[in-house]
C-alpha cells in the first residue's frame, strides 16, 4: 500500500509539474503574443500619425509656395511648435514681398513722372529759343504786351523760314550774275592784253599810227552813244545798280551792236575830218 500510493503521489506530481509547465508556456505565448499586437497597435498609430503630419506639411508647403517664398516643414510628430513658426515667416515674406512690389511701383511711377517734367521742360526750353530767333514773334511779343501761343510761334517760325529760302535764292541768283560778269570782264581784260601785246610787236609804218587824241576821240564818241541807254539802269544804290548790269550788257553789248556803234562814229568822225581839211584849205 505505501508503494502505490508512493508512486501515485509520485505520478500525480509529475501530471501537476507537467500541468504546470503547460500553463507557464501557455502564459508566455499569450503574453508573447500580446506585446506583439501592442507593438504592432502602436506602430501602426505612430505611421497614422506621421502620414497625417506629412499631408498637413505638404499643405503648409503648397500656401508658402503660392504666396511666393518656399518652405519645407519637418515630418517629425514633435515640431508643431516649427510648424508655428514656419506660418509666421511665410506671413512675413507675404507682407515683405507685397511691400517690396508696392514700392517697385511707386519708384516707377516717379520715374515716369520725372521723364514727363523732363520731356515738358525739353518742350518749353525749344519754344523759348525759337521765340528768342524768330524777329516776328519778338515784335509781336513785345508789341501786345502778351505771350504768344505754341501754334502762333511754330506759324511765325514757319512763314520765316519761307522768307529766308527766298532771300538765299534771290541771293543765289545775284552771285551767279556776278560770276558771270567777272568771267566776261575777264574775258576783255585778256582781249586787251592780246591786242596791246600785238601793237607792241607790231608797230608798223609810222604814218600809219594813229595819235592818243584820235583814239579818244573815237572811245568818246562810242561811250557817249552806249551810255544812252546805260543812263536808263537804276542807280539807288549798289544793289540795284549791280543787278541792272548785268542785263543791259547782255542787251546792249552785243558784238553786232558793238560793230554797228563804232561803224558809225568812225565814219562820223571821217565826215569831220574831211570838212576841217576843206576848211583849212578855204
Amino acid at each position: 500500500m505505501d508503494e502505490h500510493q508512493a508512486a501515485d503521489l509520485g505520478s500525480s506530481s509529475m501530471m501537476e509539474q507537467d500541468t504546470s509547465n503547460i500553463e507557464n508556456k501557455e502564459g508566455i505565448k499569450h503574453y508573447t503574443r500580446g506585446r506583439g499586437q501592442e507593438d504592432y497597435s502602436s506602430n501602426m498609430m505612430e505611421q497614422d500619425t506621421s502620414n497625417m503630419e506629412s499631408k498637413e506639411g505638404i499643405k503648409h508647403y503648397s500656401r508658402c509656395s503660392s504666396a511666393g517664398s518656399i518652405h519645407t516643414p519637418n515630418s517629425s510628430p514633435h515640431n508643431t511648435d516649427d510648424d508655428d513658426d514656419s506660418g509666421d515667416n511665410c506671413s512675413g515674406r507675404v507682407g515683405s514681398s507685397a511691400t517690396s512690389t508696392l514700392s517697385y511701383k511707386e519708384r516707377r511711377r516717379e520715374a515716369h513722372t520725372q521723364a514727363e517734367q523732363k520731356r515738358r521742360d525739353a518742350i518749353k526750353k525749344g519754344y523759348d529759343s525759337l521765340q528768342e530767333l524768330v524777329p516776328t514773334c519778338q515784335q509781336n511779343d513785345s508789341a501786345s504786351g502778351y505771350k504768344l501761343s505754341k501754334a502762333l510761334i511754330l506759324q511765325k517760325s514757319i512763314d520765316y523760314i519761307g522768307y529766308l529760302n527766298q532771300q538765299k535764292k534771290k541771293q543765289e541768283e545775284d552771285c551767279a550774275a556776278l560770276q558771270k560778269e567777272v568771267i566776261a570782264l575777264r574775258i576783255i581784260q585778256n582781249s586787251y592784253e592780246h591786242m596791246l601785246q600785238h601793237q607792241q610787236a607790231n608797230p608798223g609804218p609810222e604814218e600809219a599810227r594813229l595819235t592818243d587824241e584820235a583814239k579818244f576821240q573815237v572811245f568818246q564818241a562810242v561811250m557817249d552813244e552806249m551810255f544812252e541807254t546805260f543812263q536808263h539802269i537804276p542807280m539807288d544804290n549798289f544793289k540795284l545798280l549791280t543787278t541792272g548790269v548785268i542785263p543791259w550788257l547782255e542787251e546792249h553789248c552785243k558784238p553786232h551792236i558793238l560793230r554797228n556803234i563804232l561803224s558809225r562814229t568812225l565814219q562820223q568822225m571821217q565826215v569831220n575830218q574831211i570838212q576841217e581839211m576843206q576848211q583849212q584849205q578855204q
